[in-house]
């Protein structure tokens, strides 16, 4: 619960706190938020069934410029890739698949968000 007195989150934290809701809802079991591996950071590793999700959270006020999802740039999903790596080694018996998935949040000023999931958006090369 937020007070009154206490200033507004910021916007992508906001979105974070939709996402990890929805991927609740969807089934997901968040594991870690805002974890960083080696020199990167997962926005949220959850787990659905046997699978690993490396969620990235994409939040803008906005679509008129640009989709959030198309905001996962290609040096992005390269240190997700990396980041990715990093936790298997360290938390994998070999039993579990992973994916890498990108939650698009819109948070427009007075109106109501919109929050889109994006399963396996993109693989690991």
């Amino acid at each position: 619960m937020r007070w009154p007195w206490q200033p507004p989150l910021p916007l992508g934290r906001r979105g974070e706190d939709l996402a990890a809701a929805y991927l609740r809802r969807a089934g997901y079991r968040i594991l870690k938020r805002n974890v960083r591996l080696g020199r990167y950071e997962v926005d949220i590793i959850a787990q659905e069934k046997d699978t690993v999700a490396f969620v990235e959270v994409k939040t803008r006020r906005s679509d008129s410029i640009a989709a959030p999802e198309e905001n996962v740039s290609a040096t992005k999903k390269l240190h997700l890739r990396k980041a990715a790596h990093h936790y298997l080694t360290r938390n994998n018996d070999g039993r579990l698949y992973y994916r890498f998935d990108v939650v698009a949040v819109l948070l427009p000023d007075g109106g109501k968000p919109t929050v889109t999931l994006y399963r396996d958006a993109f693989r690991d090369e």
